[in-house]
């Protein structure tokens, strides 16, 4: 009899034990599901290039292209970034900018002292102004300008196998390098001396004056110019010059300024 209670106790212990764990997930919790690496993909994912910014021009402002096609004595407004600018005087500063497609060259803009301490390299603005022209140079004249979000510094192109091409004007104010020229004579009125620079006019120019050198490559001869208001004789670039002698080799950079031809800007001199 006591064998019959034990072994009927024993089967209700069984059934018990099999009815708590009916339905209960045997999967190893540290497995990731079968299909987990079919999930579909985050919608909301950045596109390879976000961290990019688009260069979109605002409503009303033209781009370089644009600016290019319309004609001289032309209001335009375009958008562009600083890149370096000359000295201030008299409510008024001329200032090298570039956005990503062209440079532009903004001769006086209308500027307060104050103002002329924000246009730092980089500095984005807004500018209108009268696209105009001087002894060849493509310029805004006379503009007024807002500063707006948003900073670019252009890279330095290498324009030198376009030095004596037409393509080169395509490059008018950019900022660009010269690789490999060589210093050539300047003369200078009533004295056979051969100089590597004059300053401003060969009759009465001095130190403090704008600078000016002849450098050669594939036998032709062009002159380039340390302009005073935006590189002055206590700069780097301005001794240099100075130091020069005919024959040296030298690579240079500026931007791609015009006078009856070709004469850049210069801002830095390597002598090779």
């Amino acid at each position: 009899m006591k064998k019959l209670l034990v072994l009927f106790l024993s089967l209700i212990v069984v059934l018990s034990f099999a009815a708590c764990t009916t339905g209960t997930n045997t999967t190893d919790p540290t497995q990731a599901p079968a299909d987990a690496t079919d999930a579909p993909a985050d919608k909301t994912e950045a596109p390879a290039d976000a961290t990019e910014a688009l260069d979109v021009k605002s409503e009303g402002v033209m781009t370089y292209a644009e600016y290019i096609a319309a004609p001289l004595d032309s209001e335009v407004v375009v958008e562009t970034y600083v890149q370096d600018h000359q000295s201030w005087w008299d409510n008024k500063i001329t200032v090298y900018t570039q956005d990503k497609d062209g440079a532009y060259f903004l001769y006086e803009l209308k500027c307060s002292e104050e103002d002329a301490a924000k246009l730092v390299p980089g500095q984005k603005i807004k500018v209108t102004g009268t696209k105009s022209e001087w002894a060849g140079e493509i310029e805004i004249a006379g503009g007024e300008f807002e500063l707006e979000e948003g900073s670019y510094i252009a890279p330095a192109v290498d324009v030198t196998e376009l030095l004596g091409k037409d393509e080169l004007k395509d490059y008018m104010n950019r900022k660009v390098t010269f690789k490999g020229l060589t210093i050539a004579p300047s003369l200078i009125e009533d004295d056979e001396t051969e100089y590597a620079f004059f300053y401003r006019s060969n009759n009465s120019g001095e130190q403090g004056d704008d600078l000016y050198f002849k450098v050669s490559i594939n036998d032709q001869t062009y002159t380039f110019t340390v302009e005073s208001y935006l590189r002055g004789k206590d700069t780097d670039v301005y001794k240099a010059v100075e130091a020069l002698k005919v024959g040296d080799v030298v690579d240079l950079e500026g931007y791609l300024y015009w006078y009856e031809g070709v004469n850049p800007h210069i801002t830095a001199v390597t002598v090779k």
